[in-house]
């Protein structure tokens, strides 16, 4: 193994923490809608999702090179910067995972190393046309297209089957849920894995332990590989509650549209080297495939938290990361204070989140529908097939008028 300094091993920890955080964050990606579907049980899911995690981690180093290699000038970069942008991934990961949104880690990542680097070395280190051309429009299209997918995808879905038997129907797309599901775990390995691969080894060059334009180590890949699959297992079951039931109600047909559309879009970024958001392809896809359900709708109330959330991701996570990368500039105990700072905020988000404990056993319980959801509701027509109460048969009948007694006859 190469040569390792205390720094570099800290952030090298740091990076693990980071990834570990990314999976539990994440696991929604690949599971909600399996888990709200019924396709499978909770602890099943997230099993089977960290297993292929782990494999998808072996598969490409495209995304981590994009990283290591191109979003900034890795000859300007201390080790310590890469420890400030990591804080402020961190705690950005954490603080939406606490509020329940599925935010996009990688923009958390990015931004935090984007902000480090310019307070250490000004806006020149960061490379301008990989952040704009890999980074951001990947992040705006995403979304689009992974819903246009799902939502024509459902149709079709809906079209073919509506000849054929509700419970045979349901079965058949449960399995191909489960197929798709891990179909989006396996992207996610080789995509959001590859994130912490990238800065792990960016922080091997930056001190000195491998040479520039490095591949990642194995040693590096297995790791990463180790540290995404524990989180996943363990399950972010905040945002597998938002993303499964908070953004819109999905039947089987949905889930497998709405996976097979996130997996095609994330595989595909991987190939060409996109450090594309996960979070943003299967939310997008997730809302296209509740779109395309005749009668579906969409919790905008839920979707705009979500979408404001994105919109910070990258310029909180950049604050953050240059504050603790201005303080790790007074030498040894600024790293110290950053260090014990990211520890404290990390355990007192945990103890605020054991007030309202979120796990497996209440995973699928709804949330509160938002005033322009219920709106819309209101004047949407029920699918077709839908069976209906009759109302009629609640409201009772108009009482028969009392007879009138005759008049009394007047005797002559």
């Amino acid at each position: 193994m190469e040569h390792i300094t205390l720094l570099l091993g800290i952030v090298i920890v740091t990076a693990l923490v980071f990834d570990f955080t990314n999976g539990f964050h994440d696991t929604a990606n690949a599971m909600a809608t399996t888990i709200s579907t019924g396709a499978l049980k909770p602890k099943v899911a997230v099993a089977m999702s960290a297993v292929l995690n782990l494999v998808g981690a072996f598969l490409s180093v495209e995304v981590a090179n994009t990283i290591s290699k191109g979003l900034v000038d890795e000859s300007g970069i201390q080790p310590e910067v890469i420890f400030a942008a990591l804080v402020g991934a961190i705690l950005w990961n954490l603080v939406t995972w606490l509020v329940g949104l599925p935010s996009s880690s990688s923009h958390a990542l990015m931004g935090g190393l984007v902000g480090a680097t310019i307070a250490s070395a000004g806006t020149g280190a960061v490379h301008g046309d990989v952040l704009v051309g890999k980074v951001l429009l990947p992040a705006v299209a995403a979304p689009i297209v992974a819903g246009l997918a799902a939502m024509l995808a459902t149709r079709l879905s809906y079209r073919l089957g509506k000849n054929a038997g509700g419970k045979a129907t349901e079965k058949g797309y449960r399995a191909g849920q489960i197929a798709s599901a891990g179909l989006v775990s396996l992207a996610h390995g080789t995509n959001d894995a590859q994130k912490t691969m990238g800065i792990i080894t960016l922080a091997l060059v930056a001190g000195g332990a491998v040479a520039p334009d490095s591949d990642p180590p194995v040693w590096v890949i297995l790791s990463a590989g180790l540290a995404i699959a524990l989180g996943t297992y363990l399950g972010g079951w905040r945002i597998i509650r938002t993303m499964g039931k908070g953004l819109t109600d999905l039947q089987p047909q949905q889930g497998f549209a709405a996976q097979t559309s996130a997996a095609t879009v994330i595989l595909a970024s991987s190939h060409i080297g996109f450090s594309l958001s996960t979070t943003h392809a299967v939310s997008g896809s997730v809302m296209g495939a509740g779109l395309g359900r005749k009668g579906g709708v969409v919790r905008w109330s839920t979707a705009t938290r979500m979408f404001v959330a994105w919109a910070l991701t990258l310029p909180a996570a950049a604050l953050v990361g240059a504050l603790a990368e201005w303080v790790t500039g007074f030498g040894a105990w600024g790293t110290t204070l950053v260090a014990v700072f990211l520890v404290g905020s990390s355990f007192a988000i945990w103890r605020r989140s054991r007030r309202e404990v979120i796990d497996h056993t209440n995973v699928n319980a709804e949330e509160p529908v938002g005033v322009v959801t219920t709106a819309i509701a209101a004047v949407t027509p029920p699918p077709a097939g839908t069976v209906t109460e009759d109302l009629t048969a609640t409201i009772p009948a108009p009482a028969e008028p009392a007879a009138t007694p005759p008049a009394p006859s007047r005797v002559a």
